[in-house]
This record gives C-alpha cells, structure tokens and sequence, in this order.
C-alpha cells in the first residue's frame, strides 16, 4: 500500500483515539494532535504502554492486547471515530508458556484471531495480524488511520541525517542490506537487517529491531557494522511503519554498529533532533534514501550527490 500524504491543519477539538503500544511513539503522536488542536483518547496496552503517556490524554483507559471489543467500546463510548495504533507490540510475549492466560481474549477478540492462531488457517505475520485488528475497528465505525495523518512532521526527510557521509564501503553496504531487508521485508518476516562488507550478519524477526542489531554486535565485535530499517513492499501505512527513536541508537552504540540507513517518506524519526545528538556524540551516520538504497552518495549538507 502506496502512503497517503496527508498534512493535517486544525483539528478543530476532535477526538483522536491512540491505541498505544510500547516505547515514546505513542507519546510523540499525541503530542502532535496536541498542537494541532485536537484531543487525545489514549488506550493503552497493558504490559507495553508507558505511565508517562496520562498527561497527554483527555481520556485513557487500558487494555489487554488481545481486548478487542473492549478496545472498541471504549473508544465508541467517547465518541472517537478516527484512532491510530502507535508503538510496539512484543509479539514475542504472545508466544510465551501460556502466554493467553494473561491475555485472554474477549469474544470480538476471539473472532478476529480464530483463523490466525487455532483454525487450520493458521497465518500469524505481523501484515495479517495488523489487518485483522484494524478490519474489526473499522467494521465498528472507528476507523484505524495512519498515525502521519495526525504527525506529518514524524516522516523522515532524504538526506543525511547525522554523522559523516558515507565511504564507497559504506554505500555499498547500505545497497546490499537495502535489497536484503526489502526480501525479508516481502515475506512479512521483518524490516531490519545488519551487515558487513556485503555480509548478512542478523536478520530481524520476531526478535524486534533492537535484538536483531545487539545479536549483530555479539557476532562482530570489531563493530563498523551497518544496519538498514525498510518499508515492507507492501506496506500497510495504518500500522508497522519502520521507527527509529533513541532505543534504535542506544542498541547501535552498543553494538559499535556505525551506520543506520532508513527509507525517506516511509520512517517515523521519533525525537529527531536527540535521535541527531545522539548520533553525533557516538559517532554514527544516519541517512534517509529513496528508491533502492543505490542513492547512498550524500555530500556534507544532506543532499543526493
């Protein structure tokens, strides 16, 4: 799915429900409908979502991950005909010992995973998980938007982002991981690969971002890796967008990993003058491309050599 470019001006007092998942997404996006005028109907995540988010919230309610009828009412009973999902989900807890006797799910929640987890139909991707939450939301008369309706401003821009401009090695790294990431990206698997003089050293799966690149640091202890975040193909803008935020960085300084390369237009930056200060006290790169990766010559001031 083609992003809707959508550059919001007042929102006039509306309500805009969050359905808010881990890490400072969530917090960012309500800060953005803040200041555009309109109010916030956060319903967090239990076991994911951040204390810290009540202060941005006109209304905020909890919920279990598998909830969702109960995710439903509660926006409805407020009035909320357009919400977001933003932050992650640790999917991974979902496949832990009896991991459903602590998110058990109601009865809408039941009929909107039955095909994916117990049917002969089995099908757990991220893609038809994520579809399938948001056709029951949309099916109740609240409609799950792209969380850049409400945050334009959160895209990532082309250019260089932070750090030096990439070397010959560097480049051809970032356009070997770009078409590695894109193939994993296509099957649903994950966005993020690391690698290494044209060597794949982690591919990210049910693992998560951060994982995927301290696994990397673990196997390569000379650092100097580079690490490349990517749309899916056939990404769906309404949730999974790639996002960076000070977490991505904290794991990359970590690994001693040099470079992270991201998709312009298709990355959410969270925080993005820390996420530049960040980099540049620790010595890593960051660059935002369009197309193939290829585009990875850019000169000091940020733009395509």
């Amino acid at each position: 799915m083609e992003p809707r470019p959508a550059f919001p001006g007042h929102l006039d007092g509306e309500l805009i429900g969050i359905l808010a998942g881990w890490g400072r997404y969530p917090a960012a996006v309500a800060e953005a409908i803040r200041r555009r005028g309109g109010r916030t109907a956060i319903l967090v995540i239990r076991d994911h979502a951040d204390a810290a988010l009540a202060p941005l919230a006109d209304v905020i309610g909890d919920v279990g991950v598998a909830e969702i009828g109960m995710a439903v009412e509660f926006f409805r009973r407020h009035g909320v005909r357009r919400a977001t999902m933003a932050g992650k989900i640790h999917k991974s807890k979902l496949f832990a010992h009896r991991a459903w006797l602590r998110h058990l799910p109601d009865w809408t929640g039941i009929r909107t995973f039955w095909p994916h987890f117990v049917s002969r139909r089995r099908d757990n991707r991220d893609d038809s998980l994520l579809a399938a939450i948001a056709t029951a939301f949309d099916a109740r008369g609240v409609a799950i938007c792209p969380a850049t309706d409400f945050a334009p401003e959160l895209m990532a821009e082309e250019g260089l982002l932070a750090g030096r401009p990439l070397s010959d090695r560097q480049r051809a790294d970032v356009a070997f991981g770009w078409r590695l990431a894109k193939e994993l990206g296509r099957l649903d698997i994950g966005q993020t690969v690391v690698v290494k003089d044209r060597a794949p050293l982690s591919l990210e799966a049910i693992e998560g971002t951060d994982e995927c690149i301290r696994r990397a640091g673990r196997l390569c202890s000379a650092g100097g890796m580079t690490v490349v975040k990517v749309a899916k193909p056939q990404q769906d803008f309404r949730f999974d967008m790639p996002t960076i935020g000070i977490g991505t960085l904290e794991s990359l300084a970590a690994a001693h990993a040099a470079v992270l390369a991201v998709e312009a237009g298709r990355t959410i930056l969270v925080d993005r003058a820390g996420l530049a200060g960040f980099a540049a006290r620790h010595g890593i790169t960051i660059v935002s491309l369009c197309g193939d990766g290829q585009q990875a010559s850019l000169d000091g001031r940020g733009k395509a050599a």
